[in-house]
């Protein structure tokens, strides 16, 4: 009879159970490579997702891309990769706040509510993000892109843009809406070189501004200088190429919205009624009361004038800056040289509130709304007063629609 050496050998009885070891702990080590392959694929999307706050040219609508004015569906940055990518990843958030805390926002549903007049970033409400993915072939431009914004790519540059005012007008709104652009970098807050800080030189200035790539557009805003004499002048010896925007307002309502704010720090002050007279009996206005001096705008725009052209200047409506933020966002687009990436899009109307929200800020995926408590109630103002501050401000308004071709429509 045959016997089989494999069935019947001691040596092979003996070996079965380590091969059974061996097998067993090659599967493990097989499952852990498995593991950790997985994780790392994982974990290298994270730097994209991380880059995806910074994407400011996106609307909140899931997986979707912005549009560029043309109509047809933009690619990131123009391209996957390069430059483009790196602009956006530049964007990345600065401080929401204002030297002087004076967030001037109009209001044209609410006449006896600043709807928009928030002081901090806190007051921006929030909302989860909607989910979304990337292509895996962007996640990894984007994650070079990341690579070169960390490796300090970029400079600083002096402004090419300035918001120089109006207060109380609308130029933290405007400047907020402007940096969702990802060829807008601009300074959080109001550096106030101009007016205050002169004499620290133009190298302190610069150093203030945020780092831009070619073809990006450096800018900040400080609403006092359109009121100071020696702005244009300085301004002017930076750069007399520079772009700048002014957003008015109706001068009433705005004078009464500063008189607010004043109101808000110093509950003490006198009377809005006594500080507009200078003698009630004979209605003769102070016009030397800031608040009724700033809205004197044909008389500071002669300043102006006399260090640049009016082509270098663009006047934002702060009432349709509410009504219809992108019609007024697209002016300010074209007038920079800038791609009409900010639309309608960008933007949702908030009925509880009464004013337009971001649906995604700058340097945030969250869908963005100004002033959690709508903003400051107007004190009740004497309506003979306010006529006749509109009495008074009429002429200037007049020849303020005459030099800049446009009638913003207050009378």
């Amino acid at each position: 009879m045959e016997y089989s050496p494999v069935c019947h050998s001691p040596h092979a009885s003996r070996s079965s159970p380590v091969k059974k070891k061996l097998l067993l702990l090659g599967v493990m080590f097989l499952m852990w490579v498995y593991m950790l392959y997985s994780c790392v694929g994982y974990c290298s999307t994270m730097p994209s997702l991380v880059a995806d706050g910074y994407r400011g040219k996106e609307s909140a609508a899931p997986g979707k891309r912005t549009e560029s004015a043309g109509g047809g569906a933009g690619s990131v940055g123009g391209g996957v990769g390069g430059a483009g990518l790196v602009s956006r990843l530049l964007a990345k958030p600065q401080p929401w706040e204002d030297i002087e805390s004076d967030y001037e926002e109009p209001s044209v549903r609410t006449a006896s509510r600043d709807l928009l007049d928030a002081d901090r970033a806190e007051d921006w409400d929030e909302q989860p993000p909607p989910p979304r993915s990337l292509p895996s072939g962007m996640m990894r431009a984007e994650q070079s892109a990341m690579s070169s914004f960390s490796s300090g790519a970029g400079s600083k540059k002096l402004p090419q843009a300035i918001i120089i005012g109006v207060k109380k007008g609308g130029t933290r709104a405007l400047l907020e809406f402007l940096r969702v652009h990802p060829d807008i970098r601009a300074v959080g807050a109001e550096p106030h070189f101009f007016d205050r800080n002169y004499d620290n030189g133009l190298e302190w200035y610069r150093e203030l501004m945020p780092k831009t790539l070619e073809g990006q557009i450096t800018m900040e805003k400080t609403p006092s200088y359109f009121v100071t004499r020696e702005a244009p002048a300085r301004i002017s010896a930076m750069s007399r190429g520079t772009k700048l925007i002014v957003v008015v307002r109706d001068p009433v309502t705005r004078a009464i919205s500063d008189y607010t704010q004043t109101l808000s720090k110093k509950p003490d002050i006198p009377s809005f009624e006594s500080l507009t007279f200078k003698n009630r009996t004979t209605g003769l206005i102070d016009t030397s009361w800031s608040a009724v001096q700033i809205g004197i705008y044909a008389k500071h725009l002669d300043n102006w004038l006399q260090y640049f052209p009016m082509e270098q200047l663009l006047f934002v409506s702060g009432e349709r800056l509410i009504s219809d933020p992108a019609g007024e966002l697209g002016r300010v687009q074209d007038f920079l040289g800038l791609k009409r990436i900010i639309t309608d899009k960008h933007f949702y109307f908030n009925q509880t509130k009464g004013f337009p929200c971001l649906k995604k800020a700058e340097g945030s995926s969250k869908p963005h709304c100004l002033g959690k408590t709508k903003g400051r109630t107007h004190p009740n103002i004497d309506p003979e007063v306010v006529q006749r501050l509109r009495d008074f401000y009429r002429p200037f308004n007049l020849k303020f629609y005459q030099m800049t071709g446009h009638n913003f429509g207050w009378d």
